[in-house]
């Protein structure tokens, strides 16, 4: 799989420089984590495309046989009995390739990494704007 030498300067370029099949399945996998959080910046963190609201909420990357969903470590511990049929890590899960993405998991771990980064928002006393319209 051709992949990229240099981190991408935006998650279009990312997206564009995979297969069209693996594109579809990163392009469905932003539509769904924007349509939960509308609000948030994307942008490329860590060489990857990556979702921002009082903290991050996710990053995504595309490998040779999956593509790995980072949802901090509180998202992927949560979800463990939904994760069970996924190989994960400390803070990532990885989605088969070969297997249709499972959008409905991805939207509750949105969700629940929204709801965590609005409570530290709020212990900290520094909930912005776009947190409140989330």
């Amino acid at each position: 799989m051709a992949t990229m030498s240099k981190v991408a300067p935006d998650i279009d370029t990312y997206i564009a420089s995979f297969p069209k099949e693996v594109q579809a399945a990163l392009q469905s996998l932003r539509r769904t984590v924007r349509e939960i959080a509308p609000g948030a910046e994307e942008a490329i963190r860590y060489a990857m495309p990556a979702f921002i609201l009082n903290g991050h909420l996710a990053l995504f990357a595309a490998f040779k046989n999956h593509i790995g969903f980072y949802p901090a470590p509180t998202g992927v511990k949560a979800f463990e009995k939904d994760l069970a049929g996924y190989k994960t890590g400390r803070g990532s899960v990885q989605f088969p390739l070969d297997k249709p993405m499972p959008l409905e998991l991805v939207k509750k771990m949105v969700k629940y990494q929204l709801k965590k980064n609005a409570e530290k928002g709020k212990a900290s006393g520094s909930l912005g704007k776009k947190a409140a319209k989330a």
